[in-house]
């Protein structure tokens, strides 16, 4: 291929130094050496020019608006270009972008289902940021009530007390529950005075069973469970003649004054005076025979007596599957282990369930000795040595409420359904500890019972069985020995110092506060009470003939649109 010669044109000389010549000079000596047919655009300082040639314009585009400083790079109709008229009008720019991405595609697809569970991921984190925060703005409200005396906690919602107040009552003294928790006193070790009654074997099979593998609660309609108060046991009245001690109790009544502090719930307890002698005593269809639910919890339950997740209707319903489940759990063959005398309470020939009583005496002072009754449930034998067991059962109404569902949690994280049921029932389950430590058992057994459906609350399932011994459980739930026996010793002290007579001690129920009334002698007798509880209410064994009478109580307690199903009992 044969080059074509380039013209470069003229270069002026500057003879006279280095540098460009002076413009007057340049110009005569370039005038006649510049290159024709080149046009020249006159522009003024108002015209906003951007490029010194701008290749990327199509002026054949007749829809764009054209700017006015563009025509300056405008030369296709210009004379001085005639060979590149017929080019000007065939060209055409190639595009230079990127083909649009198709919406729907491979590629697309690919992309999309990377981002998705990314964005699922965060939409679940956030969730879960969202929730710890209200779970820490609870806690951190329920820590403050519980440290401020003064501020009044989520008991202002069941604000009703456990008795009637009468105005010819006179309150002796009032005690708030700050001053309990700086308390101690030390007791020896009792000394068992009598045993009574007949245990049967625990079935280790239950210790198997987890939510996978869940087992119907029995009903156990023919076995009689008896809650006889201090004054109405024969063998403490027998002691009490034999000048045995000064001061009688129960360990339902020891320990309801020994968790006094972590109480919500009003309650109340009589206190007979008689000689030198002191007897703590319940009235009949007291609170106390019946098992309190979500005490401790923020979460309010609704305040309808009649609805079935109420506070009452779900003590009623506590109290049903925890005789049951202390029942079923049992091995029974007929065996039974039996003791120096059997059940004071029972008739002769009467199936009752399986209890042994054991009548304790501590010494609290020189001249001071109490004696109680401690229940015992059950026995097992561990390397040919005879170890007594309590048996409990916590019990779930609606997940909705705890916020921790057992049949998904109870089996992989355990820790964290008892860490929950510590803090909705603290006073439940320091009151079986303590009733525990006061009977001296080796294991306490607690059952997560729960219902077959949450609107069932007839028919129930057990999801679980876990042993804890009690001086370790009391350690992990922070209860001291020491400050629940100064609780008893102040009390009691604070008794002795009263002048004979009947007396009642009511937990306030919008207080952290108990008060001391002296009340009629006559008093909680002949439905003196308003409006005790009524007897279709309580959870109470019934005479002989009177099957069902515990299904009879839940249903009069909370009326539900399920209906009772039948289920057959192996008692």
């Amino acid at each position: 291929m044969v080059g074509v010669a380039f013209d470069v044109g003229a270069v002026p000389f500057n003879a006279d130094g280095w540098g460009p010549m002076d413009s007057a000079a340049a110009n005569n000596n370039n005038n006649n050496s510049l290159p024709l047919n080149v046009p020249f655009a006159p522009f003024s300082r108002s015209d906003k020019v951007g490029r010194i040639a701008d290749w990327t314009r199509n002026f054949n585009n007749q829809t764009r608006s054209k700017n006015p400083a563009d025509s300056a790079f405008d030369f296709t109709l210009d004379d001085s270009f005639p060979g590149n008229t017929d080019d000007d009008a065939t060209f055409r720019l190639v595009d230079g972008k990127p083909p649009p991405r198709p919406k729907f595609g491979p590629k697309w697809r690919y992309q999309q289902q990377k981002q998705l569970p990314q964005r699922r991921d965060e939409e679940v984190e956030a969730k879960k940021r969202e929730a710890e925060k209200e779970r820490a703005r609870r806690d951190r409200l329920y820590h403050q009530n519980r440290s401020n005396p003064n501020n009044p906690r989520r008991e202002a919602a069941v604000c009703k007390s456990s008795v009637d107040i009468q105005p010819e009552w006179n309150m002796h003294d009032q005690i708030p529950f700050s001053t309990f928790t700086k308390l101690s006193y030390n007791v020896p070790e009792p000394e068992d005075l009598l045993l009574c009654g007949a245990l049967e074997n625990y079935d280790r099979t239950f210790d198997r069973i987890n939510p996978k593998n869940e087992r119907r609660l029995e009903r156990f309609k023919n076995r009689n469970f008896f809650k006889v108060t201090t004054t109405d046991d024969p063998v403490i009245r027998r002691l009490a003649n034999e000048d045995k001690a000064t001061v009688f109790a129960t360990d339902t009544i020891l320990s309801t004054l020994m968790c006094a502090p972590r109480s919500v719930y009003s309650w109340d307890i009589v206190v007979q005076r008689v000689g030198n002698k002191l007897f703590f005593d319940k009235r009949d269809g007291s609170q106390l025979d019946l098992l309190s639910v979500h005490e401790t919890s923020q979460e309010p339950l609704p305040e309808a007596k009649d609805d079935i997740n109420s506070a009452h209707s779900l003590s009623v319903e506590a109290a049903y599957i925890n005789q049951n489940f202390s029942q079923q759990v049992l091995i029974r063959d007929g065996n039974k282990v039996t003791f120096d005398e059997p059940n004071p309470f029972a008739n002769e020939g009467e199936e009752v369930a399986s209890v042994a009583y054991r009548y304790r005496r501590w010494k609290l002072d020189n001249d001071m000795y109490l004696v109680a009754r401690c229940e015992v449930h059950s026995v097992v034998e561990l390397n040919k040595q005879r170890s007594f067991l309590t048996v409990n059962a916590l019990n779930e109404f609606d997940p909705k409420y705890s916020g921790v569902d057992w049949r998904q949690k109870l089996e992989t994280q355990r820790g964290a359904v008892l860490a929950t049921e510590l803090k909705n029932n603290a006073n439940k389950l320091a009151k079986w500890t303590a009733q525990a430590l006061l009977g001296s058992a080796d294991m306490m057994k607690l059952g997560y019972v729960s219902r077959i459906h949450p609107r069932d609350h007839f028919n129930h399932v057990i999801l679980g069985v876990v042993g804890y011994k009690p001086k370790d459980f009391a350690a992990q739930i922070n209860l001291n020995t020491t400050n629940m026996w100064g609780i008893v010793k102040s009390i009691v002290d604070l008794c002795m110092k009263l002048n004979e007579g009947k007396y009642v001690i009511v937990k306030d129920p919008s207080k952290p506060q108990i008060r001391i009334y002296e009340v009629p002698v006559d008093a909680f007798e002949n439905d003196y009470v308003e409006e005790p509880l009524p007897e279709d209410e309580q959870v109470q064994p019934t005479a002989e003939g009177a099957d069902g009478g515990e299904e009879e109580a839940v249903a009069a307690a909370a009326t539900n649109d399920v209906e009772d199903k039948p289920i057959d009992a192996q008692a």
